[in-house]
């Protein structure tokens, strides 16, 4: 099933690349399937159009603590933190927080 929507979500990303629903959807179904790197890889571009996307920040950051990158997710939730707060969208920047606290 996975692997259908994940051929389904880069058919529709074909159609429309600028589409940061579908491509965080994508990123979420490679998680989801284990694929961390993959998934990394599609947070990463999403970052890259949209950088006011805040689960990114932290399912990006859940991605490389996966694959034992613990630096790099302090970093991807430090950005995350003050995306978050220029945003003034508290519930994610506490969820960042949280997990940037984890992390030590």
């Amino acid at each position: 099933m996975t692997n259908q929507r994940v051929e389904k979500l880069k058919e529709l990303l074909a159609q429309d690349p600028g589409n940061a629903f579908m491509r965080y959807g994508l990123a979420m179904e490679y998680a989801n399937g284990g694929d961390l790197e993959q998934a990394l890889a599609e947070y990463r571009n999403l970052l890259a159009a949209k950088p006011d996307y805040p689960a990114a920040y932290f399912h990006g950051g859940r991605a490389l603590e996966g694959l034992g990158r613990i630096d790099e997710a302090r970093e991807m939730y430090r950005r995350g933190i003050e995306v978050t707060s220029q945003l003034g969208d508290a519930h994610t920047m506490s969820e960042l927080r949280a997990a940037l606290d984890i992390l030590g």
